[in-house]
């Protein structure tokens, strides 16, 4: 709970969010929804539907405020002036024109970009935290919506419960007063000092939560640095994105087989393709640590949204062969697995917190050699969502992440479908192309050769001049 019942107050985590959010790229997360017949989706019916369902999510009309010294952390507030025009906008892209008809992929490479411009640019504080943008040109016959959030306001688990809710057959809220008038300082004052009351009652509890965060998030080994690489190098505001797209039934089927999960086959697949660019670059990682976020919850609601997610480091060896990498993984991420799922919050979060207190946290994730890269994963609605009527036959996630890390990687599942969005600062990660190839041919062996251990190895095609 956000602090007391009546304060709609940023959590601990939250704050962490937003305190941290200090580089040159903005801790923005979001999805792209495909539609396939956009063009009988129009602009303005996208804007009146999304108008008359934003009172089921109350935070997209909520704004962050400060309090006054001794009233506690920040509060959520409902803005009066609120206005979609500030958040919701369209573009429309030019037609390629008939002579030079896109090229496979091509529709999908301009809407990314779209993608890019809007999740690296910040986000007003002094409006609700989230963008959206409808887009329409950039491949016949489809149009895609955009959401943009930034972190503090939900996390992956949190994001989806929004995409229900604005979805059709979302369900309308019982409190339809707005807005309601901002907390006197007086009652902040009194809910934050009960909040303190209860945080030294449950200061045991916490201690405990905190070993068993430190054991989440590095382990029983010792904590070692990750080795030097060039794809770790500070990062500037420009992103790029691509994406790959698996049938997921059969990533489900293998991690059976190997007594695993699908989280254990991406940082397989994710594995492989790094080390063929970092080899490329005359490295040879022995080891790619590779950040994995942990959520403390299974599922959310529009009432619950923040960040509740803690983080594992697997240290992946580069087991040239795919099927001991994937035992390898497989073992490691069960050893890991507990019963206080993201605890690593807690204790990740108080030495964040130190750093941005200090004034070197920036500096601190521009240099840090505790993981190479982030995969995130969070599995999506099982049946087709549709909005204004509309199916949404694709969802690309995306999310920005600071510091040094040059390439992540974030994986979500729909609707029988697993997307992974590769996103990299082109200034560190020009071999963006190459990476996001050799991902799909990974997940594509993967699935070929292990499953069906007779069947023929996916082509490989031949690296591109350099």
């Amino acid at each position: 709970m956000n602090g007391s019942p009546e304060v709609d107050r940023v959590s601990a985590s939250d704050e962490v969010t937003l305190a941290t959010d200090c580089g040159p790229a903005p801790t923005n997360l979001g999805v792209a929804l495909l539609f396939a017949a956009g063009v009988d989706l129009t602009y303005a019916t996208v804007r009146s539907t999304l108008e008359g369902r934003l009172p089921r999510v109350r935070r997209l009309r909520q704004r962050l405020v400060r309090t006054p010294p001794g009233c506690g952390r920040p509060v959520w507030v409902d803005d009066a002036g609120f206005d979609l025009a500030h958040h919701l906008s369209e573009v429309s892209l030019p037609t390629p024109p008939a002579r030079s008809p896109d090229a496979p992929g091509d529709g999908d490479r301009r809407l990314l970009e779209v993608v890019a411009d809007l999740v690296t640019a910040p986000l007003p504080r002094h409006r609700p935290l989230w963008a959206a943008r409808w887009v329409t040109g950039w491949a016949p016959d489809r149009a895609a919506l955009v959401l943009v959030m930034h972190h503090a306001l939900a996390d992956g688990i949190g994001g989806l419960a929004v995409l229900a809710a604005l979805s059709d057959g979302g369900a309308d809220p019982e409190d339809k007063v707005f807005p309601k008038p901002p907390m006197a300082r007086g009652s902040l004052a009194r809910a934050a000092h009960r909040d303190r009351v209860t945080a030294w009652r449950r200061l045991p509890s916490r201690v405990r939560a905190g070993r068993q965060g430190l054991s989440e998030l590095a382990g029983s080994r010792p904590p070692a640095l990750a080795a030097r690489t060039t794809l770790n190098r500070a990062t500037g505001r420009r992103r790029r994105l691509t994406s790959v797209s698996v049938a997921l039934a059969p990533l489900v089927d293998l991690a059976h087989r190997r007594h695993g999960t699908v989280n254990d086959i991406v940082p397989t697949a994710v594995s492989g393709a790094v080390g063929t660019v970092s080899r490329r670059r005359g490295e040879h990682l022995q080891e790619l640590m590779v950040s994995v976020p942990i959520s403390a919850r299974r599922s959310a609601s529009v009432g619950e949204l923040g960040n509740q997610t803690g983080v594992v480091v697997l240290p992946v060896a580069m087991e040239p062969d795919r099927n001991a990498r994937l035992d390898l993984i497989s073992a490691l991420s069960a050893s890991r697995r507990g019963p206080h799922r993201g605890s690593s919050s807690m204790p990740m979060g108080l030495a964040f917190r130190a750093l941005a207190a200090l004034g070197v946290f920036r500096f601190f994730i521009d240099h840090q050699r505790l993981v190479h890269t982030f995969v995130t994963n969070v599995r999506g609605p099982t049946a087709s969502m549709s909005f204004a009527g509309h199916d949404v036959v694709t969802v690309v996630p995306f999310a920005v992440t600071p510091g040094n890390v040059g390439v992540s990687f974030q994986v979500l599942s729909y609707a029988g479908q697993l997307v992974v969005t590769v996103v990299a600062d082109p200034d560190v990660v020009g071999e963006q192309d190459l990476l996001t190839s050799r991902l799909q041919e990974e997940l594509a062996y993967l699935v070929c050769r292990i499953v069906d251990p007779g069947a023929s190895e996916p082509a490989r095609r031949p690296l591109p001049a350099r």
